[in-house]
């Protein structure tokens, strides 16, 4: 068995992703280990020994820091292991086009690791306070998306999401108070979403189509009650004063480019 190392000065998600796709052409004969933060001369003699310990091996790097990734490259040429810088050569030639030398900075790859964990984070985030789940993540969001049923706050939630933008949706019913909470967000944060009726209707008829049920006993696709809804949703708006966006024949891409923008998150 054949194992390779995926090493990092960082968390060695790119390193480890380059050993998977090599492992994959060799069903049941390759093994990969991720090891992350190798920061030190320390830290490379620690992985030097545990490397040797296997008969068959193979490290794949893509440590930045200089003394860090020579010293590695010298232990292996040392102990006849073979060593793959994942970067080296993109770097190289980045560098011979550019005319320039490159910073060699791992803090640039933690700084990508970090926009990683926000992300992850957001979406997280996202997931736990869906359709109004918990009022109580209202305080730490960066947006609020109220709105009718069907006006896309879930998956435009999921998008923000994916920008590391921690996004809560609150679904606007007349039966359903809304929380006090609501009315402490800067306003600057909260987007209201509104459609044209006819363009509702015609979803939520499909929806019910597809599901065969009425949801909760109401009327959910009568002109009557989405006028109603539309009636109540208005009153709430214009009560809170925020911004609100058309989402009418609008793909979830427009409307959170409107909201990051909104944000100054574009910068």
């Amino acid at each position: 068995m054949l194992k390779i190392f995926a090493v990092s000065d960082s968390i060695g998600e790119t390193a480890e992703q380059v050993a998977m796709a090599a492992a994959s052409q060799f069903k049941g004969e390759v093994e990969v280990k991720r090891i992350p933060y190798i920061n030190s001369l320390e830290d490379v003699e620690e992985l030097i020994t545990e490397v040797t310990n296997n008969e068959k091996s193979i490290i794949v790097s893509t440590i930045i820091t200089v003394n860090v990734r020579e010293y590695l490259t010298q232990k292996c040429l040392e102990k006849n292991i073979s060593v793959i810088n994942v970067l080296g050569p993109i770097i190289n030639v980045t560098s011979s086009i550019l005319n320039r030398m490159p910073d060699n900075n791992p803090g640039a790859m933690r700084k990508t690791d970090e926009v990683y964990f926000k992300r992850i984070e957001a979406m997280e985030f996202a997931m736990q306070y869906d359709d109004s789940k918990d009022y109580r993540g209202l305080k730490n969001a960066d947006v609020v998306l109220i709105g009718l049923s069907r006006t896309s706050k879930t998956p435009l939630c999921m998008y923000l999401a994916n920008k590391g933008i921690k996004a809560i949706n609150i679904p606007l019913m007349p039966e359903v108070e809304i929380p006090n909470e609501l009315f402490e967000v800067d306003k600057k944060k909260i987007f209201g979403l509104v459609i044209n009726p006819l363009q509702l209707i015609e979803i939520r008829k499909r929806r019910l189509d597809k599901f065969h049920r009425m949801p909760t006993g109401i009327e959910y696709a009568s002109d009557a009650r989405i006028l109603e809804e539309f009636d109540f949703a208005d009153r709430i708006m214009r009560k809170l004063g925020c911004k609100t966006i058309d989402v009418t024949q609008r793909a979830i891409e427009d409307t959170a480019l409107i909201i990051i923008k909104a944000l100054g998150h574009d910068r």
